[in-house]
């Protein structure tokens, strides 16, 4: 349906002519109230054309430009910025059939951030280009619960992504043309999994494309269209790479037209959307389809059990209905989701204001939703936001992006509970792609953070090498009847394609720093301390000389800040390690010594790895060094040659100040060993430790 009426305003070429407001009846029937700039519209004012559709809002030269709403015949609207007559910026339309879209706009065209609400339940909430889901996204099935969440290309799944099914079983892999083909992992309820491979023809055993083709993704309802805009291409998701059909994108647009000088034209085209997978049952054109989604489907996602099964175990323990943080955890997934999307339109550069230390939020979150909130299974909360805008640009200072950020921390049974490596008691949630960690605070904790946020701003921003661990979010929740959570969003310093073999949390202090498991308990996740260390790392001068430079410039920070008890954290991938004495291999096949060793003094990948160091998530990942096996008293051991090594490295624990408390403990555990053997001493002499310790378990490779 194309609904076109052509509305003429005579423009004018003298720009200097004052603005005046009034009210203008036109020859054709329309009607304009609000400020002129000669003969065109400019300023404020509200359009009604004959045929019903209004404009209200900020013009510019005769077009729509700034804030405004547009209004349909059809009940449809769409409020938010215009820019030259156009819907482009940030803005939400409602549709006739109770489509809702929120999200960023260019040229008419939904493109950018902006999450969709179907009429039938169906939600999308990611990246578009161009009309079409496109980058980072999520859907979820409102029928049945099932959810997409992955990469997107051209509106359908493509690239990495995870499938899974309301009843619990799970795909997780590569993706083309919306069908499973290339590397995944198939998991079921029970713990169990099976790693596939499919081919590019699409036989993935007992997986391939002719077996995903009968998996009910859909929700069994139809898409509905409707007059203004944002109708839905109704059409089996039984296939996702099915025969493609010459579909056309919805546009709802304003613009001045190609006619006659000074035309402004509206027009309303109702065309179907792009493919999302849907699940039909009264569709005439589709019968071919349906018969054959009927042979053997199963709606609940079923797959048949591989006869390779293996374990693949991920560190802590995913947080499903039934554990006891399961509604703390509810409840911070859902207001990061709703800060997110909060603060993702505002554009405007910081303020000292922003910094304030009262510049906190408070949102209720009732269990039957708000007009700023949805609805949710949880108790009634509380949610609140910590100088919302300096964490924002903080995460586009580390490149964060707020699709991934959101999706990464929101997705289903995103987030698994880690045990406590430290003695503070702080509960640690890592997401499913271990890309980030939630670490809850101390109401101490909160506000050391929040008085050198302005200093730790300017530091990594200036810094952009900077150790210091990165914080992307602060924030709070207060469930009935519970106490006050405090929370920070940050980096996860093992984030890496590499198994970490060997993990260090190191202080440069020798009271009470080693690790209570014995050697035979000791695993891959066993964190180390000082007196467990038996390794010098020894690095390329111009490595070493970087690295010391940076801990000198991290360390002064800190100390200007009154910060101790800071540890350096790092992370061995040992080229070489194997419990069989092979080789171990890259996801890509090759042998990881050759991929990134360090003997090699002109490495091809050495550009590669300098980048790397500069990852925003995991301050400076993949170092390559030598590790030399130490023994006891320090010295280097003579039996032993350096290993090839890679190094994730980073500055943590860094919200603890030299308070009362920690004067007290450093008085009381003076009196029962050596003063400089403490981890609680004064900022200054700490950070002097710290360094001079730095220097002893880094060398320069001479060889």
């Amino acid at each position: 349906m194309r609904e076109s009426v052509s509305r003429r305003i005579m423009p004018t070429n003298d720009d200097n002519i004052a603005i005046a407001s009034e009210l203008k009846q036109l020859p054709n029937g329309d009607l304009y109230t609000g400020t002129f700039l000669g003969k065109v519209p400019h300023g404020n004012g509200q359009y009604l054309w004959s045929d019903g559709c209004m404009y209200k809002g900020e013009w510019q030269k005769g077009k729509a430009s700034g804030k405004g709403k547009f209004s349909w015949p059809s009940g449809a609207t769409y409020e938010g910025d215009f820019k030259e007559g156009r819907m482009d910026g940030y803005g939400t339309f409602i549709g006739a059939d109770g489509d809702t879209y929120r999200g960023w706009w260019a040229k008419d065209m939904k493109h950018g951030f902006g999450e969709k609400l179907y009429a039938n339940g169906d939600l999308y909430v990611g990246s578009w280009k161009w009309n079409l889901q496109e980058g980072e996204g999520r859907y979820v099935w409102g029928g049945n619960g099932n959810e997409y969440i992955g990469e997107w290309k051209k509106g359908v799944m493509c690239g990495k992504g995870v499938m899974i099914w309301g009843n619990g079983k799970r795909y997780e892999g590569d993706w083309d043309n919306g069908v499973i083909k290339g590397n995944g992992v198939f998991s079921w309820p029970d713990g169990r999994t099976c790693i596939s491979s499919t081919s590019s023809g699409g036989g993935g055993g007992s997986w391939g494309e002719s077996n995903l083709s009968k998996q009910n993704f859909g929700s069994g309802n139809g898409g509905g269209g409707g007059n203004g805009g944002g109708g839905i291409l109704r059409r089996s998701s039984v296939t996702m790479n099915m025969r493609e059909r010459n579909v056309n994108l919805p546009r709802i647009c304003i613009w001045e037209s190609d006619g006659e000088a000074g035309d402004i034209t509206c027009d309303i085209v109702d065309n179907r959307e792009a493919f999302v997978p849907r699940n039909e049952d009264d569709d005439d054109d589709d019968d071919d389809e349906e018969s054959e989604s009927s042979e053997g489907g199963d709606e609940n996602g079923d797959f048949q059990k591989s006869s390779e099964v293996v374990e693949t175990k991920k560190p802590g323990q995913v947080i499903t209905k039934g554990h006891k943080n399961y509604d703390l955890v509810l409840s911070l997934q859902l207001g990061i989701r709703y800060s997110t999307q909060k603060h993702a339109s505002v554009t405007r550069e910081l303020r000292n204001l922003d910094f304030d230390p009262n510049e906190k939020f408070w949102t209720r979150f009732p269990p039957e939703g708000s007009k700023f909130t949805p609805p949710h299974q949880v108790l009634d909360f509380k949610w609140k936001d910590y100088c919302p805008m300096v964490f924002k640009k903080l995460r586009e200072l580390f490149g964060i992006d707020p699709a991934e950020y959101m999706l990464a921390i929101c997705g289903n049974d995103a987030l698994r509970e880690l045990s406590s490596p430290g003695k503070s008691g702080s509960n640690f949630y890592l997401t499913q792609d271990d890309r980030f960690i939630i670490k809850t605070l101390k109401k101490s904790e909160v506000k050391v953070l929040i008085r050198m946020l302005q200093s730790y701003y300017r530091h990594v921003g200036q810094y952009r090498s900077s150790l210091v661990t990165k914080f992307f979010g602060l924030h709070c929740v207060k469930m009935v009847g519970c106490q006050k959570t405090r929370f920070v969003v940050m980096g996860n310093m093992f984030y890496s394609r590499r198994v970490i073999h060997k993990r260090f949390d190191l202080k440069g202090s020798s009271y009470g720093r080693t690790t209570d498991k014995p050697g035979g308990e000791a695993d891959e996740t066993t964190t180390f301390k000082d007196l467990d260390l038996n390794f010098v790392f020894q690095l390329r001068q111009s490595w070493f000389k970087e690295l010391i430079r940076q801990i000198d410039i991290d360390c002064q920070f800190l100390e200007a800040e009154n910060i101790m008890d800071y540890s350096l954290l790092i992370g061995v991938h040992f080229c070489n390690y194997s419990t069989n004495g092979e080789m171990n291999l890259s996801p890509s096949g090759k042998a990881d010594a050759q991929d990134y060793c360090l003997c090699d003094a002109e490495s091809p990948d050495k550009g590669q790895m300098m980048e790397e160091w500069k990852l925003p998530v995991s301050s400076a990942a993949n170092v390559p060094a030598r590790a030399v096996h130490t023994t006891g008293n320090g010295s280097e051991s003579t039996s032993t040659q350096g290993g090839c090594a890679l190094l994730c490295l980073g500055i943590i624990d860094i919200l603890q100040d030299y308070d009362i408390s920690k004067r007290l403990e450093h008085a009381y555990k003076s009196l029962q060993v050596d003063p400089t053997s403490i981890s609680a001493v004064d900022p200054k002499l700490y950070s002097k430790r710290f360094r001079d310790f730095i220097s002893r378990i880094f060398k320069v490779d001479d060889g």
